[in-house]
């Protein structure tokens, strides 16, 4: 994992491992902007021969001294942005942005849908390289579900589930130094799981302890209170599925797809409790159902890049505050300041075509506004699954394309977020927590606010977060009867909660809420580049072979979806302009070996065996 220099005092990370001789440069240096505009072939940090090889730098309003015939023509434009002291009014600095990329880009209109990670990243790429963008999105602020909502008696801004930031995501801590940001993220912090019984694990952050071979650190360091040795051992026969499955290899994600997360681990021998105990509860909070409704390739994928591939990868922080107050507001301050223009509280009907390409996407404003048609040359779609079945049912044109109508085949899963404000100062214990076995199918985590969050820090009282997935049974209950269930169930594991007043609450029932990755959806999801030669896709479910997960996921694909529209345009030659996409951390040695040695014994396999079995 790369070290993020200035990103936050409280981040250790530890060094990262380079393929390459040399290592990336740092993002917003100049020596990043050649390297850049020198790299070419791919978009997962392509390596150069020599920064002679690389555009000139120019500053804005001067004339390059590079001949017209010479590649590339057009020079790379220097961003400025000023150092401005934040004010009270003001809590970021504004930045200025001016184009990275080529004024072949400037009258190329790109239309983006969705203001989350994956529609905010493929903006601020296209719009970092000169494109006329647009963002767009149905929710009333951007984000979505980060923002707008508010608690019941004192009229409390809440955001929408507690949002972790585990070490893989470095495309994240990238971009949010690159924004200036410094106090989005807490200290690397600890975590607990609970069970009507009481305390079972407790992680701690793992990178700070001696280094061991994947998966090894994951089991030794990690402290169960109750689950017996016995059963932990009945896990060794996966790392026979770790070595055949690659997260990055779209074939073995086929391979996997339509066997359940829980017939994956019977078949290899993984005991009952440890199942219930430990992989169950991982995929209620991970894949946001239990694993009879769960892919096996999700499912390890899943466990692979959050906790078996390298030994630190489940370290976590969360954010200092709401993440559409810490992250996204700068974010679309940027957007906005390179010339990008988001549009809130408009709906997307129809996609608009002519001779086989989108010309225009058709919107309509909340507020009941009529329709009105935003001419594009190329169209980001940056929504969840929710969101383009929605789309797709009211889009004739959508709606006749195989791929856009095979989207009402996957399923998303309904959630649950409840904010609790006690009168008195409660001793938590761990910042964040995990629980099970409280419902059968529900898994929910639970966080001490007063810890993470800079504005309860200093709070006579305790403010806590509770989100539930897979919560279908819990969204019909009352507000009352919700808010008396969490204060018991957070209570089971910390009995002070018990005897505490609540005296502040918020419940927001979001129905249909994540991505659902049910077995057999695989085939169902979205690739990046569609049957519209110049519409794109992007977000946390469609396919990529980058390897990542979550909110990391999102924005590597809206960062894809921005080079597609790149390469479509013609607006990138040689690839100056793309975002440059920091792969997942390459395999451990070991790991590595036994992944080209199953993958050559499949070969022979598959060479002499015909393939007439299921």
């Amino acid at each position: 994992m790369a070290a993020f220099a200035g990103l936050a005092p409280a981040l250790p990370l530890r060094p990262r491992r380079v393929v390459a001789a040399t290592r990336r440069p740092a993002v917003g240096s100049a020596v990043r902007r050649q390297w850049m505009a020198a790299a070419a072939g791919g978009p997962y940090g392509t390596p150069f021969t020599s920064l002679s090889d690389a555009s000139p730098v120019v500053p804005l309003g001067a004339t390059p001294a590079v001949p017209l015939d010479a590649t590339p023509a057009v020079p790379l434009v220097v961003p400025v942005v000023p150092v401005v002291a934040p004010g009270p009014a003001e809590p970021f600095p504004t930045p200025v942005m001016e184009p990275l990329g080529t004024p072949l880009a400037a009258d190329k209109r790109v239309v983006v849908v969705g203001a989350g990670w994956a529609g905010l990243g493929a903006a601020h790429a296209l719009v970092k390289a000169g494109h006329d963008v647009t963002l767009v999105d149905a929710a009333d602020s951007v984000g979505g579900l980060v923002a707008g909502w508010r608690t019941a008696k004192g009229n409390k801004p809440v955001e929408v589930g507690i949002h972790g930031f585990w070490r893989p995501y470095e495309n994240i801590f990238s971009l949010v130094k690159e924004l200036g940001i410094t106090d989005a993220f807490t200290p690397w912090t600890k975590s607990a799981q609970w069970s009507p019984a009481g305390l079972e694990t407790e992680s701690p952050i793992f990178a700070e302890e001696p280094r061991l071979p994947t998966p090894l650190g994951t089991f030794v360091y990690t402290k169960f209170a109750r689950l017996p040795l016995a059963h932990r051992l009945t896990a060794l026969p996966l790392l026979g599925v770790v070595a055949d499955f690659d997260p990055r290899r779209l074939e073995d994600w086929k391979r996997y797809d339509n066997m359940t997360a829980r017939e994956l681990f019977a078949n290899h021998g993984v005991s009952e409790r440890l199942y219930k105990e430990a992989f169950e509860p991982m995929l209620l909070v991970g894949l946001f159902a239990p694993g009879e409704e769960c892919s096996a390739a999700a499912a390890m994928g899943m466990l692979l890049y959050f906790i078996l591939n390298h030994q630190g990868d489940f370290d976590v922080v969360w954010g200092r505050g709401t993440v559409g107050a810490r992250i996204f507001n700068p974010l679309v301050q940027s957007i906005e300041a390179g010339g990008g223009k988001v549009r809130c509280a408009t709906r997307v009907k129809d996609v608009e075509t002519e001779g086989g390409r989108a010309t225009g996407v058709v919107v309509t404003d909340k507020s009941g506004g009529g329709e009105e048609t935003l001419p594009a040359d190329a169209v980001v779609f940056a929504v969840g699954i929710s969101g383009m079945q929605g789309i797709v049912r009211g889009s004739q044109t959508l709606g006749s394309r195989k791929e856009f109508a095979a989207v009402s085949n996957l399923g998303a899963v309904d959630v649950l977020a409840v904010r609790l404000y006690l009168d008195r100062k409660v001793n938590i214990g761990a910042a964040s927590n995990a629980a099970f076995g409280f419902d059968n199918t529900t898994g929910w985590t639970f966080f001490d606010l007063n810890r993470l969050h800079d504005e309860h820090a200093n709070e006579p009282t305790t403010v806590l977060e509770a989100d539930f997935y897979h919560a279908n049974q819990l969204l019909v209950m009352s507000d009352e009867d919700i808010v008396a269930k969490v204060q018991a169930d957070i209570g089971a594991c910390v009995p002070a909660v018990r005897d505490a007043n609540v005296i502040d609450y918020s419940v927001v029932r979001v129905p249909r809420g994540v991505t659902h990755f049910r077995p057999g959806s695989f085939q169902h999801f979205l690739r990046t580049k569609t049957s519209f030669p110049n519409v794109f896709a992007s977000g946390d479910w469609i396919v990529t072979e980058h390897g990542s997960f979550s909110q990391e996921k999102a924005l590597v694909t809206g960062y894809e979806a921005a080079i597609a529209v790149m390469d479509e345009l013609g607006t990138a030659p040689g690839g100056v302009g793309h975002p440059t996409i920091i792969p997942v951390e390459e395999d451990e040695p070991h790991v590595a070996a036994a992944r080209r040695a199953v993958r050559a014994g499949r070969g022979v396999l598959d060479a002499l065996l015909p393939k007439v079995w299921l």
